[in-house]
């Protein structure tokens, strides 16, 4: 009898953790790509966290619309631009994404990249959201 009772427990409690497993997935799932639209637009409860409000910057069309050229896991990209994933070692150098997005043509004046901060199409603040977001990636 014990030993039925045993194999019951540890039956059941493999079963929970993989129930459990599965429940935290989407968490992790979603690391690395843009956040849910539905999160952007919950009116009566908005991202709070940088990185969040980073990710709905970047899928604003009237703001970021980054994925409009860039790849981005999480969302229908364009191709005209470079991936972005592997961010963070890709622009070690916070300062620099930043003044990437600030203006591109500063390093590059061929880039068909929008001046997002010298053309007042991103806040200060918001450009400052959208590399922490993009550091996510």
């Amino acid at each position: 009898m014990q030993k039925i009772t045993h194999i019951v427990i540890a039956g059941t409690a493999t079963v929970l953790l993989g129930l459990g497993s599965l429940l935290a997935a989407p968490a992790v799932l979603a690391a690395g790509q843009a956040p849910d639209p539905k999160v952007c637009n919950d009116k009566d409860n908005p991202p709070k966290d940088a990185v969040t409000q980073g990710g709905c910057i970047v899928l604003d069309r009237r703001k970021g619309n980054c994925m409009g050229c860039h790849e981005i896991a999480g969302t229908s990209s364009g191709n005209i631009a470079t991936k972005m994933e592997n961010m963070a070692k890709r622009w070690p150098d916070k300062a620099k994404l930043r003044e990437q997005i600030q203006d591109a043509s500063k390093t590059n004046p061929n880039t068909v990249m929008p001046p997002f901060g010298r053309h007042n199409i991103l806040t200060p603040d918001e450009i400052d959201k959208v590399v922490e977001f993009v550091l996510t990636l």
